[in-house]
């Protein structure tokens, strides 16, 4: 039928209309926040490019994942700035490593959460680079038996779900094996699949100090013009284990997250980034846009594509607008 006996508006009139119909819903359990662990138990240092986000000490980290929890937020992804480096990263897999610590004390207080450990070395090496060099070159293999030495560690302190972000080649279906062999069977694999080499990073890499000393890392991330070989990075990752699959940066991704969500038989997750996070505060600072509608539409994009889980430095500031009743 057409105009006049079809009438689109009928359904958008009242807000109770438009909620009732609404087909993509956001809500705090689908957000994931990240945090940053740095040494000195009470440090609690604003990040200047991050605005509202923090370098935490352990004891912070969970003053601040209890503030979040009481928001509704259930997961938590943990990065660390630690103080010593050196050229393999090897304090990543040291039992009192800073991310080890912070995992044990947050499920010390909050047993019920799910607990999120990002598993690469660029934080934690001295070059900055995701794992081993070799003549300025990542030595993938080489790679993968630190991998399964850090993510062991990481299991044991009590993450949930290990999460390996440095494109290395056969990470997934390595760290598998090391994490059975070990006696975790149960610890998740949440893969980053489809990394892209992206300029949205830059803050992150000011928040964990880890930009490369030499070179960039288009080696190893995806060329920001490739579709297709997001999927076979999919496809593999899914092949050796992968329990959940993530596109990274997630806005300008969001073809590449609609396409991982046709394919996936696992839960896909989005990681909208720094950068983008930054853009919306910086032009909201500036009384550019209404940035907590910004960050509204940007997350029901994310998983009106087909993200499942966001993660998201918004976490807090949106589960505070659902408490509200503004979401």
């Amino acid at each position: 039928m057409s105009f006049p006996v079809t009438r689109m508006r009928r359904l958008r009139r009242t807000a109770a209309l438009r909620s009732l119909v609404r087909e993509t819903i956001v809500l705090p359990r689908h957000l994931v926040r990240p945090l940053f662990v740095v040494p000195g138990e009470t440090t609690r240092r604003e990040i200047g490019s991050l605005s509202g986000q923090y370098q935490l000490g352990v004891q912070q980290t969970v003053a601040s994942a209890v503030k979040s929890a009481e928001l509704g937020i259930t997961s938590f992804l943990f990065f660390a700035i630690p103080e010593y480096k050196d050229e393999v990263g090897s304090a990543s897999w040291s039992r009192n490593g800073l991310v080890q610590q912070a995992l044990r004390a947050v499920r010390a207080e909050l047993p019920h959460v799910t607990l999120i450990a990002d598993l690469c070395f660029c934080e934690y090496t001295s070059h900055g680079h995701c794992g081993v060099l070799v003549d300025d070159c990542l030595d993938n293999d080489a790679t993968l038996k630190n991998l399964g030495k850090q993510a062991v560690s990481l299991a044991e302190a009590g993450a949930d779900i290990i999460a390996p972000s440095g494109m290395i080649d056969g990470m997934v279906g390595s760290i598998r094996s090391d994490l059975d062999s070990e006696g975790f069977s149960d610890t998740i694999i949440m893969s980053y699949a489809a990394k892209y080499a992206s300029a949205f990073y830059g803050p992150f890499r000011d928040a964990v100090q880890s930009a490369p000393q030499s070179g960039d890392r288009s080696g190893y991330q995806m060329d920001p013009a490739n579709a297709r070989e997001a999927l076979r990075e999919v496809e593999l990752d899914l092949e050796e284990g992968a329990d959940m699959v993530m596109v990274k940066p997630a806005l300008a991704y969001l073809d590449i997250i609609s396409q991982v969500a046709a394919l996936s038989t696992v839960p896909v997750v989005a990681y909208n980034v720094s950068g983008e996070y930054a853009m919306v505060k910086s032009a909201a600072a500036q009384g550019w846009i209404d940035g907590e509608r910004v960050m509204g539409e940007m997350l029901t994009a994310m998983r009106r594509a087909g993200a499942d889980v966001i993660i998201t430095y918004f976490a807090d500031e949106f589960s505070e607008g659902v408490r509200a009743g503004r979401w």
